[in-house]
């Protein structure tokens, strides 16, 4: 009985020290998306437009530490957790939207580098997390985000909101900062494709060649991050980093008098496969002014066809399934007529005006092009410190009246620290052009602040002005994954009305900017007079003097030899 028992005490320590069947952690899902939108523009010009959307069943939120990477690019997603990052929205601009001519863009960027990011409630110093995460992202799109410092840097009240879930946000953990001087080349596409999951060897990303991309009226690349709901219900949430990318080629002309273009015209490369990894890779044309086929003809042809509220109307789009093999074949446009556009209902300019270089004045306008509806505008307005503004001086005009903000939040600037913020709320009545003027003085900066070429002149942000547009159809405000990427950016949350966001253009201001030649010309006389004058003091207090004899004459040479010959000594 003894011996039974120890048999049992010895199975039961085994049994105890057998290891562990660890079960399976169950990983979180992603999904990637891929869409082309080619709209042929009124103007003439083909507007394309790749959108790239990867969701991620995963929480940052809670300061989890996310180990495991499928889709989801690392680089960022270790960005998002270090520095509790809420929103990210970062884009590179090359070139001004014409909105007079190409319409409204899906979605719409300023010129040079734009950076808007959102902190979680649980970051005590936004500040100094703002510079650090600027550095880390100037390094992973090869940038200049760095020079991203407190004298170009906003904290705006009532603009940029939350895209994401969860609009009521306190405003103190919301930078904003832009530089307009920032010129986009190849060294930043790279890294932006390079974030694909298949990145340029298969999908649309085989499109985007940069020799055809660069040499283009417009071109905008942007990375959008941003916590998303799953369902209409928000039971579940998940990250959706959206990589957009827009570009306006010119009209390509053929020889026979026809205007006709193709993605191999385009982007000198065709498409052969979907990515792998894409659950959804798609083409729309949009074929909204061209119902009957009378101004242009697709090849190959499709059936597949989709309607979308986009910007306020409803357009059609013939949709080509990169998922099905019998799609490949380059979609090709023959354009003959150009039609009517409607303009867009809303459209921002801004100019400086005044003359000399002590005194000037800012001139915004915004048009209300609707016929009978008003509505209100968000403007923002960051000026540099160097330009001092009057801000007794502002006046807000419409049809030659005075019109009142409802809203005005200003922030003055301090030298070489902040710049000025300005945000008004603005009824636009309706047909209407309201002009708003503030007048500035300039400031005289040290000399070490100036640029490598000051005579250039010095780049000021472009304003930004946020509205809810009347619509003229009934907008969707169910946000599904069925929908396409780009009508489903902006939330909306209103059948009747939907959300623009426009950008003016920069401005380029003359400082007063000293002689720099002087100083040249200063260390040239200087070093002249130097050589010149001292060195010639120098050389005669310095020089050793030896008294050397002259020479013989040759009839004296001529004996001293002949008295060497015959042993004598010389004379």
């Amino acid at each position: 009985q003894k011996c039974i028992e120890i048999l049992i005490f010895y199975a039961a320590a085994q049994k105890q020290a057998e290891p562990a069947v660890l079960q399976p952690t169950p990983q979180p899902k992603d999904d990637f998306q891929e869409e082309l939108v080619v709209r042929p523009l009124h103007s003439g010009d083909i507007y394309a437009s790749f959108q790239f959307r990867t969701l991620w069943e995963t929480d940052f939120m809670r300061g989890n530490k996310v180990s495991h990477y499928r889709l989801f690019p690392k680089s960022l997603g270790q960005v998002i957790s270090k520095f509790s990052v809420r929103e990210l929205h970062i884009s590179f601009t090359q070139g001004y939207w014409r909105t007079m001519q190409w319409g409204q863009p899906y979605l719409p960027s300023p010129p040079g580098a734009e950076l808007w990011v959102w902190f979680q409630d649980s970051v005590t110093d936004v500040d100094a997390t703002w510079k650090e995460l600027t550095n880390v992202l100037s390094g992973i799109f090869c940038a200049s985000l760095n020079f991203i410092d407190s004298t170009n840097t906003v904290q705006p009240s009532a603009s940029f909101k939350p895209l994401g879930i969860g609009n009521v946000t306190d405003h103190r953990f919301l930078r904003y900062a832009t530089l307009p001087r920032e010129i986009v080349c190849t060294e930043n596409l790279t890294p932006w494709k390079k974030l694909l999951p298949c990145g340029s060897k298969a999908g649309l990303a085989v499109l985007l060649k940069s020799e055809k991309l660069f040499h283009s009226s417009f071109h905008s690349q942007a990375v959008h991050i941003r916590p998303v709901c799953q369902d209409w219900q928000c039971k579940t949430t998940s990250w959706e980093l959206r990589q957009t990318l827009n570009v306006v080629f010119d009209l390509h002309n053929s020889g026979q008098g026809k205007r006709e273009w193709s993605l191999f015209k385009m982007f000198s490369r065709t498409l052969t496969e979907a990515c792998p990894l894409a659950s959804s890779s798609k083409i729309y044309i949009d074929i909204t002014d061209n119902p009957e086929g009378e101004q242009f003809e697709l090849s190959p042809a499709t059936s597949l066809l989709s309607q979308a509220m986009v910007l306020g109307d409803r357009r059609t789009f013939s949709v080509y399934d990169l998922t099905q093999q019998d799609t490949f074949g380059s979609p090709v446009s023959l354009l003959s007529v150009a039609g009517d556009m409607l303009r867009p209902l809303l459209h921002a300019e801004r100019y400086v005006a005044g003359y000399g270089l002590q005194t000037g004045e800012i001139h915004t306008l915004m048009y209300n092009h609707h016929p009978y509806r008003s509505f209100p505008v968000l403007l923002l307005d960051s000026v540099p410190w160097y330009l001092r503004l009057y801000i007794h001086t502002l006046t807000v005009t419409s049809k030659g009246k005075d019109n009142k903000p409802s809203y005005i939040h200003y922030q003055p600037s301090k030298d070489r620290v902040r710049p000025h913020l300005l945000e008004m709320l603005v009824q636009l009545p309706p047909n209407s052009v309201t002009e708003v003027t503030v007048q500035f003085e300039r400031a005289l900066l040290k000399w070490t602040e100036y640029t490598p070429d000051p005579n250039h002149g010095f780049y000021v942000g472009s304003s930004v002005i946020s509205s809810l547009v009347p619509s003229t159809v009934a907008m969707d405000t169910n946000s599904t994954r069925e929908r396409p990427l780009f009508s489903s950016f902006f939330p909306c949350k209103e059948e009747s009305s939907y959300f623009v966001r426009v950008y003016t253009e920069p401005l380029l201001v003359n400082l007063p900017t000293p002689d720099f030649s002087m100083p040249y010309n200063v260390i040239c006389l200087t070093c002249t007079v130097v050589a010149v004058g001292y060195g010639s003091l120098y050389n005669l207090l310095t020089r050793s003097f030896q008294i050397e004899e002259p020479s013989p004459g040759l009839a004296k040479r001529i004996a001293n030899v002949i008295r060497k010959m015959r042993g004598v000594p010389p004379l």
